[in-house]
């Protein structure tokens, strides 16, 4: 009996990569994003099937997984992929933007979890692989407060779950990429303008430039991030954390190997 995978953020990168991954072999894929009206490739493959889903609301998350429960009959694993970067000064985002990095980031996991539970109880136990950044684990660039705020909410949600759902037999990872190559992260995200606040020029510059620029010596190939994912899903990987990609790895390099002040300096240095 093939297993099936539910993916949130299917329209693009690292949701999509692996989608077809897990179709290719063998599994039922439960794609979903939030134009789906839009999507021609994912279509094509006999054992996927498309659902719409804007993870922050409740409704949609709700039809989404019963359609693709009556589609596939079960889930096996849960892949909480959907997220955005709300970047800019926390003095000048507004109130909709801050709530709304939470609701996408952080109560989106929340809402498809909640949803599946009871559906991975009656089965006997389940998988959810929730997607974080390194960001979830140290800082690496201004800028970044409310995307990183989501992040290591979003690790401590799925650390203490462990302990919630082991008594069920329901299993929680992570993953924290960095860069990856044809995922361009700049397009999922969306800057918060200093307005008449001019003690941020500079900095916003800088890090924009540093975004546009990075090399591909701080990316990684999207395949790696989609192995893990997979090494998780069939139990070929245990470990709970799982940073991967050259930027991940440069940066917890660095801060397991100094003391947190001189690792702040050594950052904010970059951006002086």
């Amino acid at each position: 009996m093939r297993k099936t995978i539910f993916i949130t953020g299917t329209s693009s990168g690292l949701g999509r990569e692996t989608a077809l991954y897990f179709a290719e072999q063998g599994w039922n894929v439960a794609a979903t994003m939030r134009s789906p009206e839009k999507e021609r490739d994912l279509t094509k493959k006999e054992n996927i099937r498309i659902f719409r889903l804007d993870v922050t609301k409740p409704d949609q998350v709700k039809a989404a997984v019963a359609g693709a429960i009556a589609a596939f009959g079960r889930v096996d694993v849960v892949m909480n992929n959907a997220g955005m970067g709300a970047f800019g000064a926390l003095e000048s985002s507004t109130e909709e933007v801050i709530d709304w990095q939470f609701a996408v980031n952080v109560r989106g996991p929340i809402n498809v979890i909640r949803t599946f539970l009871p559906h991975l109880r009656s089965n006997g136990g389940g998988v959810f692989i929730n997607i974080s950044s390194v960001i979830g684990l140290t800082t690496g660039m201004p800028l970044q407060s409310l995307y990183a705020m989501s992040k290591f909410a979003l690790e401590g949600l799925t650390e203490a779950l462990y302990y919630e759902l082991k008594a069920q037999n329901i299993r929680l990872y992570l993953v924290e990429q960095g860069g990856s190559e044809g995922n361009n992260f700049a397009d999922n995200v969306s800057w918060s303008e200093a307005g008449d606040i001019r003690a941020y020029d500079e900095l916003l510059v800088k890090v924009k430039h540093l975004i546009a620029t990075a090399g591909p010596e701080l990316k990684s190939n999207p395949r790696e991030i989609v192995d893990v994912v997979y090494g998780l899903a069939t139990g070929r990987i245990t470990t709970f954390r799982n940073p991967v990609g050259n930027m991940s790895k440069m940066l917890l390099s660095l801060r397991g190997s100094v003391p947190i002040e001189e690792y702040l300096e050594k950052i904010a240095a970059n951006f002086a």
